[in-house]
């Protein structure tokens, strides 16, 4: 996946460099455009040589200097390619986290069943309010994102009313680790595992737990989403990776049946939830 991205960020470019080179008035040096825009050299040299993704501004900047403006579209449009698969969080949370939540909830409302694996957090469709303002908050202080918590919260919180429509399914799975995981204050861990325990009792749920003393056929690798037959969505330290292409939606597909094969539902889930709901209460 990185591999196709660096391509198309070489690609995107190359195109760069055309334009700079073929421009009405005459080719331009790359010192002369960082002049022009007002850039450090190495600006120039990182973007054409796919260092470093262009911004919307950066490429219209770049059409306007190189006196090609009617070019700006296409690089729009080649940039847009890119970050379709390859969401960057600098980017996503330049304006906080309620906007990337309204997007995902946009994703939600086209979807009737949608699988989620999750390895050290619990899934953000069956979080508590105190539960997801902890993540939220920890997650921009990592970034150094704006602080819109309680907006992402009122958000996230309001997507799960999707947990009680019956033409909708879930089907989530989670490793053990990710219900001991002390992301929050231990009291708002232990209302969140006890909101779990609810949750099973939902027709429109399925909920599954890998244990720590499963047989694994796999590592329990990073969390993902998958949205009917259509989209995964895998989600990374520096962005969200949005796939959407046959191949790679059949190898998520090939992971969760994988996954799955090492979890337990119902009463086995339950008693695993309880025991480690018990670990913070100190019996």
């Amino acid at each position: 996946m990185s591999t196709d991205f660096q391509k198309a960020r070489v690609s995107l470019g190359a195109r760069l460099r055309e334009l700079r080179v073929s421009g009405p008035r005459g080719p331009l040096t790359g010192p002369q455009l960082a002049a022009r825009l007002h850039w450090p050299h190495s600006k120039i040299y990182k973007l054409e040589n796919g260092r470093q993704t262009a911004t919307v501004t950066d490429l219209q900047a770049w059409a306007e200097a190189t006196g090609q403006p009617e070019a700006a579209a296409e690089l729009r449009a080649h940039l847009k390619g890119i970050e379709s698969h390859i969401r960057s969080w600098r980017r996503q949370l330049a304006a906080g986290h309620k906007p990337v939540q309204d997007h995902i909830t946009a994703e939600h409302a086209g979807t009737r069943t949608l699988r989620i694996w999750e390895n050290c957090v619990i899934a953000g469709m069956v979080q508590t309010a105190d539960y997801a303002r902890a993540v939220f908050g920890r997650h921009a202080d990592l970034m150094q994102s704006p602080r819109d918590t309680e907006a992402a919260v009122r958000a996230r919180v309001q997507r799960q009313e999707g947990l009680y429509d019956p033409a909708r399914r879930y089907e989530i799975l989670m490793w053990e680790g990710a219900l001991l995981a002390r992301v929050c204050p231990p009291a708002v861990l232990a209302a969140q595992l006890d909101r779990l325990l609810g949750v099973i009792g939902l027709d429109t749920v399925q909920l599954g737990i890998v244990p720590f003393s499963a047989l694994l056929k796999i590592p329990p690798g990073n969390g993902f989403w998958m949205y009917d037959e259509r989209l995964v969505v895998v989600e990374d330290w520096h962005a969200e990776v949005w796939l959407e292409d046959a191949d790679a939606i059949g190898t998520y597909q090939r992971v969760w049946r994988t996954l799955r094969e090492s979890a337990v539902f119902g009463a086995d889930a339950q008693r695993i939830i309880h025991e480690a709901r018990r670990t913070l209460d100190g019996r």
